[in-house]
């Protein structure tokens, strides 16, 4: 990994005013809806991973789940335990391999996801809305450009999925 350099750190800094900024301006919708849940920070980011893989169609292991969350096994476990718990996701033994578990959401815990993520997307419109013509040029550049990257347009790709299957369902 190359040094940070303070070009990278300011441009971190503007990353991040902007980031404060949108999350700041919806209202606080997205943080009530998320400390209304209980959940703690790895059973939500575990949450919303799980809501992605909703749309792929294809159940974690909990292996995966702690790889892909950036923490330990035992904590990813200890999210999936809490959110089993709470009824927002089930677990089941994998056909193939009797020593994995799958975690998938359930219904209960796809509608949860659901409704962070509309409030989240409400307070994003509202940004965009308020955009002036070169602003919303500026960024949709600057978007296009990020989306080429494979990691960020699979999340993209996602979201966009669920956004349009919520709405479809409605």
């Amino acid at each position: 990994m190359k040094a940070t350099t303070a070009t990278d750190r300011e441009l971190a800094l503007k990353l991040g005013a902007l980031m404060l900024y949108i999350l700041g301006s919806e209202g606080g919708s997205v943080m009530r809806a998320m400390d209304d849940t209980g959940l703690t920070f790895v059973q939500m980011k575990t949450l919303f991973t799980l809501a992605g893989d909703d749309a792929d169609g294809e159940p974690s292991s909990v292996k995966s789940l702690a790889e892909r969350l950036g923490v330990s096994l035992p904590s990813a476990s200890r999210a999936v335990d809490g959110l089993v718990k709470k009824g927002l996701a089930t677990r089941a033994e994998d056909p193939d391999d009797r020593r994995v578990r799958r975690v998938a959401l359930s219904a209960k815990g796809s509608r949860l996801a659901d409704t962070v993520m509309t409030a989240r997307l409400r307070g994003l419109e509202r940004f965009a809305t308020g955009l002036e013509p070169a602003e919303r040029d500026g960024l949709e550049s600057a978007l296009e450009l990020l989306l080429q990257r494979d990691e960020i347009a699979a999340i993209h790709r996602t979201h966009t999925r669920r956004t349009h299957s919520r709405r479809s369902s409605r």
